[in-house]
């Protein structure tokens, strides 16, 4: 039969993808707050964007405003 002994295994250390330090848990997934803040920075400044397959609107020149 087969042991079945509950063993705790650690999870491989991710790295912060920012800096590339490993990352702790508080401020997982990165590795401190600076990091954090850098990424949402980053975020807020339109420097990440989300791909869509969506068109984009074509501005044929007709609009409501006079």
């Amino acid at each position: 039969m087969c042991d079945k002994t509950n063993k705790v295994v650690p999870l491989k250390r991710r790295k912060c993808p920012i800096c590339g330090k490993p990352a702790q848990e508080r401020y997982c997934p990165f590795c401190s707050k600076r990091c954090a803040d850098v990424d949402l920075g980053r975020w807020f400044g339109e420097t990440y964007r989300a791909a869509s397959e969506d068109e984009p609107d074509a501005d044929d020149g007709t609009s409501d405003e006079q």
